[in-house]
């Protein structure tokens, strides 16, 4: 099977209290399964690990303000375009999964500080 051909991404950085991570885990998680079954080309979701690479300017701890009980996390959903992306999460909001309402999303808290997450549309320009 081809490879399909990633010309749009989602990137998200923000940070997620330690204690928080199983919880985060398990929504990010759910949150891959319904992303995918909508038409995204792929859905990543990383913990840092080197936080302190050789010959940095700005490390993500430092741009995030990271407390010594959070970790920093860069996630991104891979889309063909622009209007791709939009058709996508146009069917993402409509999932059943997605409805604050639905009972499995009853009490469910968000596991990380949303005012402390960074998000934009990003065109690819090399894909190698």
């Amino acid at each position: 099977m081809k490879k399909q051909s990633v010309g749009y991404v989602d990137g998200f950085v923000f940070v997620v209290p330690k204690k928080n991570l199983a919880a985060y885990k398990k929504m990010a998680s759910d949150g891959g399964k319904v992303w995918m079954k909508n038409g995204a080309l792929s859905y990543k979701e990383c913990m840092i690990d080197d936080a302190h690479p050789q010959h940095a300017i700005l490390t993500f701890p430092k741009l995030t303000k990271k407390k010594p009980s959070e970790t920093v996390w860069f996630s991104y959903i891979e889309y063909r375009s622009k209007s791709h992306r939009d058709q996508v999460n146009a069917k993402v909001m409509k999932d059943p999964m997605m409805d604050p309402y639905n009972p499995k999303n009853k009490g469910m808290a968000m596991p990380f500080d949303e005012k402390r997450m960074a998000y934009g549309g990003f065109k690819v320009i090399v894909n190698a």
